[in-house]
This record gives C-alpha cells, structure tokens and sequence, in this order.
C-alpha cells in the first residue's frame, strides 16, 4: 500500500500578506507540515516583492532551506483585461478578477510569466512550478508552462510534461456568506474520501473566519499518519 501524504500549499504570498503567512507557516510546523508550497506573486500592484520587503525574500529563502518549495502565482494577481463575451464570464466565475490570465493574448501571456519568473530568480527564489491565481487557466498560459516549469497545479491535477496526476484541492470559500457555509463542511468531507494525497489550499483570508480555521485544524489534525510533502515531490512522485 503507497505511503498516504498531505501537500499544503499556502497561497497569495506578497508583501502585503507576509507577516499573516509567517505566522500561518509557524501553525502548520506545530500542526506537524513540515514541508509545505509556498505560492509567490512576483509583483502585487506592478512592483517586485523583493523590492517592498526585502525581508520577505530572506524568509523565503529560509523556509527552503528547511524542506519548504516556492512556486510563482501568477504575476500581478489581478485581471487588467476584459476578456470579453463567454471568456469574460468564464473568468468571472472562476476567480474573479484574480483570473489574471483571461483577456491576455499567447505574447502578452508568455511575458508576464516569464517576467514573473525572471522577478524570482532575482531575489534568489527558484521556483519550480507554477499555479494561477483562482486556477483560472486558458490554452496559452497552458502552453508557456509546459514549456517552461517542471509542473503546473489546476484544482483538480497536477501536471508535468508528460501528463496530469489527478489530486483535488481542498479550499475554503470567503468570498461571501454561502460560501463560507458551505466551504468548511466540504473541505471536512474531501478530506475523508480514499485518496493516497490530500491536497490542501490556504489562502491568508482564510484565517478571519474561526470556522475556516476549525476545518483546517480538523483536517490537519486527522491527517497526522499522512507524510507531508511538496507540489515540487507531489509532481514527481
């Protein structure tokens, strides 16, 4: 029987968000995640992370050191373009005006992955992989990262260049009052189902809700047995 395992991947990690995700980084290690994804965006608000707090990059760097993988998210983290007619809903529905990518033609999508990932390298950060914000992809953004990135994770596979591994993400909803309901009770339930890894998304707004947070500690707390691990193994394994 494989070993079971369980790939957190904490998202939305930017200057803003920083001191919320260290603090959420020191919960999990006391929950037991030892390893841990963490989901970068390279330039919130058009402006280097690196840059705002530098200070943010020397933690990045220690959390890999200590078992931790980094992946870009995406670039900005904003939709500047309307995508217009049914990519345009589409894109509504599944992210928002984080869905980044739709409205952005192959060119302009190819730069801004690659301008992201250019931002990395050069505070240190080499990421391996790579997801879009709210999983809002489109045919070309698909294809700069096959060529580009070891993997890439949608909501319900992860990718590499030679196929996708079915694992489903688990995430809590904070967008409005039925979905906050409804996220916790879902979040328990796909936790329970027979899966060899459980796939768990936190997102820094997660933690303003005590139930959100109840859910997340009942799920991390079932899976003590699970072995963590990263996307970067999770892709590989």
């Amino acid at each position: 029987m494989s070993a079971r395992t369980i790939a957190v991947a904490l998202h939305d990690v930017e200057p803003a968000t920083f001191e919320r995700c260290a603090l959420i980084r020191d919960w999990l290690d006391d929950l037991g995640i030892d390893r841990a994804t963490l989901l970068v965006i390279p330039a919130p608000d058009l402006h280097a992370f690196h840059r705002r707090r530098p200070e943010l990059a020397q933690w990045l760097d220690e959390r890999v050191h200590c078992g931790d993988s980094v992946a870009q998210h995406g670039f900005q983290h904003r939709q500047t373009r309307s995508a217009g007619g049914a990519r345009q809903l589409l894109g509504r529905l599944q992210g928002g005006n984080a869905a980044e990518f739709h409205g952005l033609d192959p060119d302009e999508t190819e730069r801004a992955v690659h301008a992201g990932l250019r931002l990395l390298r050069s505070a240190g950060v080499d990421a391996h992989g790579f997801v879009a914000p709210a999983y809002a992809y489109t045919g070309a953004l698909r294809q700069v990262l096959t060529a580009t990135f070891d993997w890439w994770a949608g909501v319900w596979s992860v990718h590499d260049r030679h196929g996708g591994r079915r694992s489903p993400a688990l995430a809590l909803g904070t967008s409005g009052p039925v979905r906050r309901a409804l996220s916790p009770p879902f979040v328990r339930a796909g936790a329970v189902l027979p899966q060899r890894t459980i796939r768990l998304d936190l997102h820094p707004a997660d933690f303003d809700h005590p139930r959100n947070v109840l859910a997340l500690e009942w799920v991390l707390r079932r899976a003590h047995r699970h072995s963590p691990i990263t996307y970067d193994e999770l892709a590989h394994g």
